[in-house]
């Protein structure tokens, strides 16, 4: 177990430990599993003008509200569905961000018709994730050329909420970069399991 004194990134400073956990357990872990990468995407839309700790204390309610991100299933949503989420206290109530979590698992589904949607976004990395050195926070950039393609990309097959800072902070969430400040003690394991891993498109 990490101790108190453990350096982290410094954006994990607000004490929560669900937010260390997160930072501790999955940020940066490369993630290839479709809904899990489903899930990343549409809470990252959702985190827009919020803050990802808001977010990520919903993410259970966000589970239950749309069955579990399973892409098929949120597909197929209606109306009611839309009023039944605006209703739900428990995940953010935004008509626009919930409608396009809707038409984005529609726009992933019909990606999935030909492929994995993991190889898809891995593609755009060659499977091979970007491993930064940053000494502090303000070194990492808010969006780079690959977030840009991959935002352009997604939203030329339907995506919404899918701008190049959203997809750039997916990216480093799902492990396609590894953001963890070298002083931090997540920073070798991560590119470790990056470097291991057998990612789509390598």
């Amino acid at each position: 177990m990490a101790s108190s004194v453990t350096n982290r990134c410094p954006w994990t400073g607000i004490g929560d430990p669900l937010y260390t956990r997160y930072h501790d357990e999955e940020w940066g872990v490369p993630l290839t599993d479709d809904r899990l990468l489903f899930e990343k995407l549409v809470l990252e839309g959702f985190q827009s003008g919020l803050s990802w700790l808001t977010v990520l204390k919903k993410r259970e309610n966000f589970r239950k509200a749309f069955d579990d991100f399973e892409a098929l299933k949120v597909s197929r949503y209606k109306d009611r569905d839309v009023q039944r989420l605006m209703a739900d206290a428990g995940i953010v109530r935004h008509q626009q961000k919930i409608e396009a979590a809707i038409g984005n698992a529609k726009a992933w589904v019909e990606i999935s018709k030909s492929m994995p949607v993991s190889h898809f976004l891995w593609g755009f990395i060659d499977g091979q994730p970007q491993q930064n050195k940053l000494s502090s926070l303000k070194d990492a950039p808010a969006q780079t050329d690959v977030s840009k393609r991959i935002s352009k990309a997604l939203k030329a097959e339907g995506f919404r909420f899918i701008g190049p800072t959203t997809v750039y902070a997916f990216m480093q969430s799902s492990g396609m970069v590894n953001d963890h400040l070298v002083s931090c003690f997540r920073h070798a394991p991560c590119a470790k399991l990056q470097a291991k891993l057998k990612v789509p498109g390598r």
